[in-house]
């Protein structure tokens, strides 16, 4: 799993980034972007997100 960005919901507001233990979240263009190979999959992310627009979701397995 790891954590992915509802780019219509997320309003830039940074408390994921704040959040992520493992540094994995920032903003870009006021828009979090996760990288996907530091997420740990804590879920610290989705738990702080005033807007909801992150969560968890399975990655394809290769």
């Amino acid at each position: 799993m790891v954590a992915k960005v509802d780019e219509e919901k997320c309003v830039g507001c940074g408390t994921c980034v704040d959040t992520c233990p493992e540094a994995a979240i920032e903003l870009v263009d006021e828009t979090a972007h996760v990288d996907e190979e530091r997420c740990q999959e804590c879920g610290d992310c989705v738990e702080a997100c005033p807007t909801e627009a992150i969560t968890l979701e399975k990655t394809k397995t290769k």
